[in-house]
């Protein structure tokens, strides 16, 4: 399976992603994720993230955002890359 991003392992249940400024926006579709997830924004321009039946959100540069595990979402483009550390809780 492809996905629209890049990920490096940091440590376990922690990760990178890269979303690039060139990916498909259709490639951005809702998914849920079977932990719970801490995101934390290192480098966003406009992009955002909409929890199911709620408006989207700004992605800010240095906010986290927690997403419940089984919890319908997605992410909305902006301009330039996207680059998240995600950690995964037990």
């Amino acid at each position: 399976m492809d996905f629209p991003f890049e990920q490096k392992d940091i440590i376990k249940g922690v990760f990178l992603r890269e979303f690039s400024e060139n990916v498909d926006p259709m490639e951005l579709v809702w998914h849920q994720d079977e932990r719970d997830r801490v995101v934390l924004v290192k480098q966003s321009r406009g992009w955002q993230i909409q929890m199911d039946n709620e408006l989207p959100l700004d992605l800010d540069e240095g906010k986290c955002y927690y997403i419940p595990k089984m919890t319908y979402h997605r992410v909305l483009k902006g301009d330039g890359p996207l680059v998240v550390q995600i950690t995964e809780k037990e």
